[in-house]
């Protein structure tokens, strides 16, 4: 279910002219820091170009001397947004309980400075040595000409993201030893993207797992909520069992799958039953976008989309479904993917498996504004905020539309938002016709109430089945799911978002009983990044 709102990764724009499958946005917003505080009130520098090796070295110096005594205002005062870092290494002395703090520097590469820490978690008589690396880069003050350090959390810690501090005391939950369906332990070490999951499932089920508690030096998630992130345990607690519906031979895949492309994420569940088998992310901010993210799926889409149209009667695989060069919506003219050929002779199959969105656009005037959502929510479980996971999840969202809003979400964009995890949910039930919601710890287990949908009639599967092993074997999905034997499905899906020069990559498929969907922002076309990621899970799973 979902839990709150990443609110820099959603946006919507709207956008007349596309290619592919390109209307709506995602948007990244990133806060530019200000010059920071003074730390002796000296007069404005009128210096300017990137700080010399002399700044350089005399900011860091005072930096560290400051962050080493514990002083985290003066060290905040030495960083170019004082009012966002003062919290966080005021915490490294304060909450953290980290004293004999002793800063390295490394070699300097022009205004990038690594360095190591060495320090020690003192609580309540127990006490432990800690040692990581970090860097820092000097910038000039845009106001100031100042040489400042340029604040991100990272400086202090690496596992830092903004709105994070350090804590130590009692941990809020006891930990886990998460049980994959094979029995064997999954850990972060071994599965690195599981580390929020397994945060989350500790935050959740820690007291019921039977463990008890110890005490930790852990990151606070402030601002998002989420579960606390340990980094050291001075006193053990001891683990409760959990049971996890994870795969331990999908989840190495999924790992490996998404480490070759930046800002991706993937999700693999068993169709049959709901059962996730893997989640993997591959990003920056170390968020999990699989489940939660909030991006325009493009036109992995059109799943839905011709359900809804086979559903209500308006065309069916191998009726017609014409794809004109250009369609107009609403005074809106919407294009397919660049050297596209028209064919004023397609059937729903043939511009499906070739993704072509102005087949798609020229039913918008035949569909009532809520066809697409009541589809989506009735059928497909999606958009109304009630799968019980066993984690934080968002749930799909496919608003009522009007005017060209209804032919762009026919094509995934508009105010259609979606997550790796609910594409991955689309597939499932596209090929068994039951909306089995997804979940990572069985129902068993806490006997919590599971979403449930009305799912799809055995005609309308056996077309979906044709539609997507088409698009698999001879459309647009064939490349990446070459050398896929067995029952294969796929759609494939790009994304044009405001602002960004390449599209988010989108792409889902089927091999037998596991479903898998994976989406890399500024991936490009489906097949390019999206569709080799789940070809890698599905070979491994299938």
């Amino acid at each position: 279910m979902r839990k709150g709102v990443k609110g820099a990764v959603v946006g919507t724009v709207f956008v007349a002219m596309i290619g592919g499958a390109g209307y709506g946005a995602f948007n990244l917003v990133s806060a530019l820091g200000g010059d920071g505080g003074s730390a002796t009130g000296g007069s404005t520098s009128s210096k300017s170009g990137p700080p010399d090796e002399d700044e350089v070295a005399e900011t860091t110096k005072e930096f560290f001397a400051a962050w080493e005594q514990g002083r985290g205002a003066r060290a905040a005062s030495f960083t170019n947004n004082a009012a966002d870092a003062e919290p966080v290494l005021t915490s490294f002395g304060g909450s953290a309980h980290l004293t004999d703090v002793r800063i390295t520097p490394g070699t300097p590469v022009g205004t990038t400075v690594p360095f190591s820490v060495r320090a020690t978690v003192s609580y309540k008589g127990a006490a432990k040595p800690l040692e990581y690396d970090s860097e820092l880069t000097v910038v000039r003050g845009i106001t100031t000409g100042r040489a400042l350090v340029d604040w991100q959390p990272t400086v202090v810690h690496p596992e830092l993201v903004k709105g994070d501090t350090l804590v130590t005391e009692e941990s809020a939950s006891p930990p886990i030893e998460a049980v994959a369906r094979d029995g064997s332990v999954l850990t972060k070490d071994e599965y690195p993207s599981l580390g929020p999951v397994l945060d989350d499932l500790r935050k959740r089920y820690g007291h019921e797992a039977g463990g008890t508690r110890g005490v930790e030096l852990s990151i606070r998630h402030t601002a998002t909520g989420a579960a606390d992130t340990a980094l050291l345990t001075l006193t053990e607690g001891r683990a409760g069992r959990l049971p996890t519906t994870i795969s331990p031979r999908v989840q190495a895949a999924a790992e490996k799958a998404v480490t070759g492309f930046k800002e991706s994420s993937v999700v693999a569940v068993k169709p049959s039953t709901g059962e996730i088998l893997a989640i993997a992310n591959n990003r920056v901010d170390k968020w999990n976008a699989a489940f939660e993210g909030e991006l325009a799926p493009g036109s992995t889409m059109k799943i839905i989309s011709a359900a809804m149209l086979i559903d209500n009667g308006l065309t069916t695989a191998d009726g017609p479904a014409p794809c004109p060069p250009k369609a107009l919506s609403d005074g809106h003219t919407f294009n397919n993917l660049k050297g596209l050929e028209a064919n004023e002779d397609a059937t729903l199959a043939d511009s499906f498996a070739r993704s072509c969105n102005t087949a798609f656009v020229k039913f918008a005037d035949e569909i009532q504004d809520d066809s697409l959502t009541k589809e989506a929510q009735e059928r497909f479980g999606l958009g109304r905020d009630d799968w019980k996971a066993g984690v934080t999840t968002f749930d799909g969202s496919v608003p009522v539309s009007e005017g060209p809003d209804t032919a762009a979400a026919l094509l995934g964009q508009g105010k259609v938002q979606m997550s790796p995890l609910n594409m991955a949910s689309v597939t499932a039930t596209a090929i068994t016709g039951s909306f089995r919601q997804p979940v990572i710890v069985p129902q068993s287990l806490d006997g919590r109430t599971l979403a449930r949908a009305e799912g799809l009639r055995p005609s309308t599967v056996d077309q979906l089945r044709a539609l997507m092993n088409r698009t698999a074997t001879s459309g647009t999905g064939q490349k990446a799911m070459s050398g896929l034997s067995g029952d294969i499905g796929a759609k494939t899906g790009s994304a044009e978002v405001d602002g960004q020069a390449t599209s988010n990559s989108w792409f889902t498929g089927f091999r037998g009983d596991v479903a898998a969907a994976a989406m890399a922002q500024q991936g490009g076309h489906g097949s390019d990044a999206a569709g080799p990621i789940v070809a890698q899970v599905l070979r491994a799973g299938g």
